[in-house]
């Protein structure tokens, strides 16, 4: 177990010049063809750089354009926020505004899926 964590270490510890070496030896030697993204994530700082995409635990869902439906869509963000319906009024006709912030992946998207169903233009941040 530890030789792993060695290599490992030493991997993590490579430069990108090394890396590409390496991914070289890997192909022409093994018929191993690395990721493409492996040599970025390492050039970017190591371990810490490849799991930051994966750390993304909040989303933000940005009404961008109520569409065609407005009144539906006015009424859908009231019931999603327990907004006024004035307030959602404000919030759908000042888009694009954050409609809710850092919710999680499943919530974002299920946001998101209704407010298109009703017409509206969405982003997840």
């Amino acid at each position: 177990m530890a030789d792993l964590k060695a290599f490992a270490e030493q991997l993590v510890s490579l430069t990108v010049k090394e890396v590409n070496e390496l991914a070289t030896i890997l192909k022409d030697e093994y018929g191993i063809e690395p990721a493409a993204a492996a040599p970025v994530a390492v050039a970017g700082g190591g371990a810490a750089a490849a799991e930051a995409p994966e750390e993304k635990t909040s989303f933000d869902v940005i009404l961008k354009a109520a569409g065609g439906a407005k009144l539906a869509v006015v009424k859908l963000v009231k019931d999603l926020t327990g907004l006024g319906l004035k307030e959602a009024k404000e919030l759908v006709d000042g888009a694009p505004k954050p409609l809710k912030e850092g919710v999680t992946k499943d919530e974002a998207e299920s946001l998101k899926k209704q407010l298109e169903e009703a017409g509206a233009e969405v982003e997840v941040k």
